[in-house]
């Protein structure tokens, strides 16, 4: 065994990387690293893996599933931010990563690219279109509101609403800014939406959702995607009331009306009771007056209607002379109908023969018909007959008994079959002989004879059958 030339300690690959695990995590126990996200996929366990990257290094980066929820900005290829984490090691593969707890845009420029991209793509989604938006109310019974509870935006609210007319509020209280102000204020919307209507807790008619002013990064919580789809998918009608005049965010384009300010939103969501009376007042004055006035122009208008009529008794003259005119015609008329149908009628009598003129004629048809009938009768008889004298003649000209009467004789067996070979007779079998006189009966006497060869046959000689 050879010595040791050191007294190093020798690691196991697990112990070192476990050591250099506590070490980076210890020394970059909070980091805030900026650079652009590169990369950004959600697997299915709900961790966001990706990458932060400048024009030098990358670092590897993951998000777990609950700290990816509390984020207020959402990774994007491309997105420039500045992550807020700790470093650790993994040791299955030799890398360091960044674990991020925290996400913010890095610069105002940056945030104003997403927010461009963001609305680009809501828009092509349809969220900004002009026919989704819902008319108004024109004078709500109930206002939800979605704001802080602790701010002035609620108060000056309440307060321009009791100037102009008092109406009853519900305010849903949300955060206005941080990481989970735009999952609250979506929710919001949505739970007033779905408060049914006739129920303990009254629906709104008309939803404010509301926030004093602000930067892009204190607004930025309604620019979300979560918020707008909330707004656009509201049933109720929704005014946006969002910083300042100058501030402009994405709920503002998906909301139904857009106020430059709180306060601006009050005076939308209800008239000023005091210029109602005054104006149901005004009108109510002017009622009679316009009654009045529109009698008299229709009296007049009547008046001048009736200059331009005629008299009654002309009208009714001209009528009663049209009348006795037809009723003359009438009678005249049903006259000369009746005398027309009678020479018609006379006209018929005359064209119709008796019953002896028509009996006569259908005798005359039948004897005609029974002639004919007895003349073919015969002449089919008559072919008939030739026709069968002719087939007799034939049949007996083909008879085997004219063969007879030339001499020929016809051999049969005992049983009446007809011999046509020598070979079919065997000796001393009984056999019939036809002759055209009569008939013989005979008994077959000596051997078998051979049967003639065809070649030595007469051919002058024909057959008997």
């Amino acid at each position: 065994m050879t010595e040791a030339t050191h007294n190093q300690p020798d690691f196991s690959v697990s112990t070192l990387a476990a050591a250099l695990k506590s070490t980076v995590e210890s020394a970059f126990g909070l980091v805030r690293v900026r650079g652009e996200i590169s990369q950004p996929k959600v697997v299915s366990s709900g961790h966001c893996y990706l990458r932060l990257k400048d024009d030098k290094a990358v670092l590897e980066a993951v998000i777990w599933r609950g700290a990816l929820a509390r984020l207020s900005v959402r990774p994007e290829e491309g997105l420039e931010v500045v992550a807020t984490g700790r470093l650790t090691t993994y040791g299955a593969r030799s890398q360091y990563q960044m674990i991020v707890e925290a996400l913010e845009v890095a610069g105002e420029g940056a945030l104003l690219k997403l927010l461009e991209e963001r609305k680009r793509k809501l828009a092509a989604e349809g969220l900004f279109a002009a026919e989704r938006k819902k008319p108004i109310p024109a004078l709500p019974e109930v206002i939800g509101v979605v704001t802080s509870p602790t701010g002035a935006v609620i108060r000056d609210i309440l307060h321009r609403l009791r100037d102009r007319f008092p109406r009853r509020v519900l305010v849903w209280p949300v955060r206005v800014q941080g990481e989970e102000a735009a999952g609250e204020i979506a929710a919001a919307i949505a739970g007033f939406a779905a408060l049914p209507p006739g129920g303990a807790i009254p629906r709104p008619d008309l939803l404010i959702v509301a926030r004093g002013g602000g930067s892009l990064e204190d607004l930025w919580a309604f620019n979300e995607e979560i918020v707008v789809r909330a707004a656009a998918a509201c049933p109720i009608p929704l005014i946006s009331a969002v910083g300042h005049e100058t501030d402009t965010t994405l709920i503002d384009y998906a909301a139904d009306l857009r106020a430059p300010t709180p306060t601006g939103a009050a005076e939308m969501a209800v008239p000023v009771r005091l210029d109602l009376i005054a104006r149901v007042g005004e009108l109510g004055a002017r009622l009679p007056r316009a009654l009045i006035s529109a009698t008299e122009s229709r009296a007049r208008q009547l008046e001048a209607t009736c200059r331009g009529l005629p008299r009654p008794e002309r009208l009714l003259a001209e009528a009663t002379q049209r009348l006795d005119d037809r009723a003359e015609r009438l009678g005249l008329g049903l006259a000369n109908r009746l005398s027309r149908a009678g020479e018609r009628l006379d006209a018929l009598g005359l064209r119709l023969r008796t019953p002896r003129e028509v009996a006569d004629r259908a005798a005359l048809r039948l004897s005609t018909a029974n002639q004919t009938l007895a003349t073919a009768f015969a002449r089919r008889l008559d072919a008939a007959q030739n026709r069968l004298e002719r087939q007799a003649a034939l049949l007996d000209t083909l008879s085997y008994r004219r063969i007879l009467d030339r001499g020929f004789a016809l051999a049969r067996a005992a049983d009446g079959t007809p011999l046509t070979r020598a070979a079919a007779v065997a000796p001393g079998s009984a056999l019939t002989l036809a002759f055209a006189d009569g008939d013989v009966h005979a008994t077959a006497d000596g051997a078998k004879r051979p049967a003639a060869k065809p070649g030595k046959t007469d051919p002058r000689q024909g057959s008997l059958l």
